[in-house]
């Protein structure tokens, strides 16, 4: 049971270390972009969606890192279910319609403990471009 919570811990420490990366790559990105974003529209609302597209392939790639993780022990029969195992397990969504062997149930567990962890920081990070396109500062009203 310690092995397979040390590898648990190595994938929760990767997948930190990616999504830091992630992030701080993204906010690197905002920063070279125009003050007066928030005074248009589109040029907010397409920021938005790169950092929400970027955030969501930071975690894809975590979910992958965890899915060849499962292929790689066999706790996964193939590639493809291994990847769907990952993904409803860290996003949370737990189908149930593929479980791991008992020596690595618990893996698994802190696979979603990890993916909800990490949503919560992209969660975060939405946040406060959403506050910064908008100049939702000290609760002042937006400048739509």
């Amino acid at each position: 049971m310690l092995s397979e919570l040390f590898f648990a811990w190595c994938l929760m420490a990767l997948c930190v270390t990616i999504h830091a990366m992630g992030l701080t790559a993204a906010v690197h990105w905002m920063k070279r972009r125009p003050a007066t974003i928030g005074e248009r529209f589109w040029p907010s609302t397409w920021m938005l969606i790169c950092v929400v597209g970027w955030a969501v392939l930071v975690h894809l790639l975590q979910i992958v890192i965890w899915g060849f993780f499962y292929a790689w022990t066999h706790g996964m029969p193939d590639l493809r279910s291994a990847f769907y195992f990952s993904a409803v397990t860290y996003t949370t969504t737990g189908y149930g319609d593929l479980v791991l062997p008992k020596e690595w149930r618990l893996v698994g567990g802190v696979e979603a403990l990890t993916g909800i962890l990490m949503c919560g920081l992209s969660t975060g990070l939405f946040f406060a471009v959403f506050t910064k396109v908008f100049g939702l500062n000290g609760g002042s009203t937006p400048n739509c």
